[in-house]
């Protein structure tokens, strides 16, 4: 049977899936990317290879703000943007979604779609409130698991409002609440309500939010901020079984809607390939772009950054 590689690389995950030729997930693996994007890819192709290394991989396809340095590393067929990704991986779940709520680890976007097509869509990547990285630094400052955290918020029964403008306001107010007296789970409660006023004042804003609502991203998880979403919108909000992961399947099946003849996937044995990164500024005109290079074995096979296209490299 043919299989297909999604890789989804974000400032705080990367996620790899394979899905077989009817789409259906095989194996997904989850892990911190920790400002490493090549080791964090490179270890995901030899955790995939460890548990079952004789996939018949056809098609690899990318995605996240690492998809180009992923395509590179592992060889990709398809390249596309988050926006596209999570919109087909919703739609083969969720046939008649028509907003896709998304939150991950450092921005969060949200997807209008219609009939099965993105009419309309929105990211903010300014503001970290309501990201995971910011629920795992309040989790963090309250001594609480960030497993916990939406637990505790539906223990609440007085949320107390907290200002949720953005993150250094939402963090400041809820420390004052604390020395007010507050409990945990009503500040905590408070917190995922502002972080929803947040999200739907700001990336929302001007978007007609439709049935079916599916949520998506790490943030998923919390119980609380599904809650949250659900209580302002005055609809359900559906959660994916695989909602962490989202964007790689999206990727995965992209790759395998582009029925590509031949796959350019370098084969798991790419996480053994010495791949490194630096830049240099080009001095050939006012714009002094910053230019990256990616090198494997010492040799360049990739270049971006210039406007001009003038050190653009394709590997033969």
């Amino acid at each position: 049977m043919a299989h297909y590689l999604g890789i989804d690389v974000g400032s705080v995950s990367t996620n790899l899936v394979i899905i077989d030729e009817n789409g259906k997930l095989e194996e997904a693996i989850y892990i911190r990317t920790q400002g490493q994007p090549i080791r964090a890819v490179q270890e995901g192709l030899r955790m995939l290879q460890s548990k079952n290394g004789k996939w018949d991989i056809r098609g690899v396809g990318t995605t996240g703000s690492g998809r180009q340095l992923a395509a590179v590393i592992a060889g990709a067929d398809v390249v596309k943007n988050e926006i596209t990704a999570h919109a087909v991986a919703a739609l083969k779940e969720i046939p008649d979604v028509q907003t896709v709520i998304e939150i991950g680890g450092q921005d969060s976007k949200i997807i209008i779609l219609r009939d099965g097509v993105v009419t309309d869509f929105a990211m903010n990547t300014v503001c970290a409130a309501g990201t995971g990285s910011f629920l795992d630094q309040q989790a963090n400052r309250l001594g609480i698991p960030i497993e916990e955290f939406g637990a505790y918020a539906l223990r609440s029964k007085n949320p107390v409002r907290i200002a949720g403008r953005c993150a250094v306001f939402a963090e400041s107010d809820m420390i004052h609440k604390q020395q007010l007296g507050y409990k945990v789970e009503d500040i905590i409660r408070g917190l995922c309500q502002a972080l929803v006023r947040n999200y739907l004042n700001n990336v929302g804003k001007g978007k007609e939010i439709l049935p079916r609502v599916v949520f998506q991203g790490g943030v998923a998880a919390n119980v609380g901020m599904k809650a949250a979403f659900e209580e302002a919108l005055g609809m359900e909000v559906y959660v994916p079984k695989y909602y962490n992961v989202m964007g790689a399947i999206g990727a995965a099946l992209l790759a395998k809607e582009a029925g590509v003849k031949k796959t350019k996937f370098r084969g798991f044995q790419a996480s053994d390939i010495e791949f490194t990164a630096d830049s240099f500024e080009c001095q050939g005109c006012p714009n002094h772009c910053e230019v990256v290079n990616i090198r494997m074995e010492g040799k360049v096979i990739a270049r971006w950054g210039d406007r001009c296209n003038r050190w653009k490299v394709i590997e033969n």
